[in-house]
């Protein structure tokens, strides 16, 4: 966060913008679940009709090349429309209705729950994703989805694509009929420390640094009311490669290798940062080869690129790893990709500087002779976003599967952790420090990030919310004196 612009913002500053969304919130979160929707693929539409414009300055601002950039647009219009459909499908409200019993012990009266918004929410765009953790991205895309107004605060890495987005958001929402104020756009270090000080903001939703996480939580704390923080933040992503995974596909484990933690120049977090791989494989001539192909990136900003020669150099002097591959990069200008290897022993002795996260196109390799000495080192590994196991039918396993369960959020099996499927059943999160609670920020249950339960006891029916009511009811899942209800397949839309 620092050294970003001072503060500017789209329809004023950030007391002007978060005036804004706390005008807007009633009447964001009075509109149907079908309203919203539509403002959800209208923004969708409005994204593709200019994606061309927006690759371009987007490749401009963050060199990740116009394919990578038009497949991410594409990601983000996808999310956006999946979300209309998490709304029109209903389940997310966990709706539960209990029927009155006076003959229970105590007796009951009948009581009605389901999930209400937060209120206003600030997203914090990342360097690394320019649309789809952006300022149309998931969270912001989740937490209109779930009726919150939404201010985002651009990247300083992105400043123009930050605006021209967020113009045609703004636009789109406006021609579908949302409130002026549903969503705002502020800039600056100093305008990310005043949102998530704003007592209408309801909760703050972080991709980035562990620092600059930090100093965000430092903020809220001092709050009067402290609000919900979720943030996705540094993450090793460790990777376990069987002797038989090596035997039986040794070429295409060390391709698919390569690919995944240069990918993007290797700034996903995603990226797999620490390889165990038996003995041996560290020094196999087919690693040097496939790194040598790889092209020079040029990082994000140039703050990342500063630091990516220093991060490779702690890697070699504190963790006492060696470069097995590619080539150590000057202090500035384009990078090259890197493997650099230890054997267990010493990652263990010098987890601490093995384990700090290094961004950009660089991983570790961590030579093994028995696999449990990875379970074991395994322990010392932090929480992540991902791990993943390379094995073959047969070998056990087990110790390791549970071993990466206690450690991640995403189990992969016999793949690469870079890619992130944008599905209901997608969780990206993980322990400490990958993010800090247990949610996720992808996917369609990213919602209940921004969704509070509340229940209504012996309520009127003309006092419930549209979507407690018995004929809303009857088009959604949720639960009627603890059986789950499914709507019948002629429903109608809901009121």
């Amino acid at each position: 966060m620092p050294g970003e612009a001072a503060e500017t913002g789209v329809g004023g500053g950030v007391s002007d913008v978060v005036a804004l969304a706390a005008g807007a919130a009633p009447a964001v979160r009075a509109a149907s679940r079908e309203v919203r929707a539509g403002w959800l693929r209208a923004i969708a539409g409005a994204l593709d009709a200019d994606a061309d414009a927006l690759v371009e300055i987007a490749d401009r601002e963050t060199h990740l090349g116009a394919e990578r950039l038009r497949g991410e647009v594409a990601r983000t219009t996808g999310q956006l429309r999946l979300f209309a459909g998490v709304l029109e499908e209903g389940s997310y409200l966990e709706a539960i209705v209990d029927a009155a019993d006076p003959a229970a012990v105590p007796p009951r009266p009948e009581l009605r729950r389901f999930l209400r918004p937060l209120g206003t929410v600030a997203v914090f765009s990342a360097s690394n994703f320019p649309f789809a953790f952006s300022v149309a991205g998931g969270d912001t895309a989740a937490a209109l989805a779930a009726g919150c107004p939404v201010v985002v605060k651009g990247h300083s890495g992105h400043p123009e694509l930050s605006r021209a987005t967020a113009r045609i958001v703004t636009d789109a929402l406006a021609a579908a009929g949302a409130p002026a104020g549903a969503f705002g756009l502020v800039e600056g270090r100093q305008a990310g420390l005043d949102l998530v000080r704003a007592p209408v903001v309801r909760a703050a939703a972080f991709t980035g640094s562990l620092a600059g996480a930090q100093g965000l939580m430092d903020e809220i704390a001092r709050r009067s009311d402290p609000i919900p923080f979720f943030g996705e933040l540094g993450s090793t992503n460790p990777v376990v490669v069987t002797p038989g995974a090596v035997a039986a596909r040794g070429d295409a484990i060390i391709d698919g290798l390569v690919a995944s933690f240069t990918l993007g120049g290797g700034q996903f977090c995603t990226k797999p940062g620490l390889v165990f791989v038996p003995r041996g494989v560290a020094d196999d001539p087919r690693l040097r080869a496939r790194v040598a192909e790889r092209p020079e990136f040029t990082l994000l900003t140039d703050r990342i690129a500063a630091a990516f020669a220093p991060g490779v150099d702690r890697l070699r002097e504190e963790g006492a790893a060696r470069v097995v591959a590619g080539e150590t990069s000057g202090a500035s200008g384009p990078v090259h990709a890197v493997i650099v290897a230890t054997d267990v022993a010493t990652f263990v002795e010098r987890s601490d500087a093995l384990l700090e996260e290094c961004f950009g196109p660089v991983t570790v390799l961590v030579e093994y002779d028995e696999i449990a000495e990875v379970v074991a080192a395994l322990a010392l590994v932090g929480g992540s976003l991902t791990g993943t196991l390379h094995a073959q039918p047969g070998e056990a396993i087990d110790a390791v599967v549970a071993a990466l369960e206690e450690r991640v959020g995403r189990v992969v099996f016999d793949g690469w952790p870079t890619g992130v499927a944008v599905t209901w059943s997608q969780h990206h999160g993980g322990p400490w420090p990958a993010t800090t609670n247990t949610s996720t920020s992808v996917g369609a249950t990213s919602i209940r990030r921004f969704l509070r339960p509340v229940a209504y006891q012996q309520a009127p029916s003309e006092t419930l919310p549209a979507d407690l009511r018995d004929e809303a009811l009857a088009g959604i899942p949720h639960r009627r004196d603890g059986e789950l209800v499914l709507p019948s397949p002629n429903r109608g839309t809901t009121p």
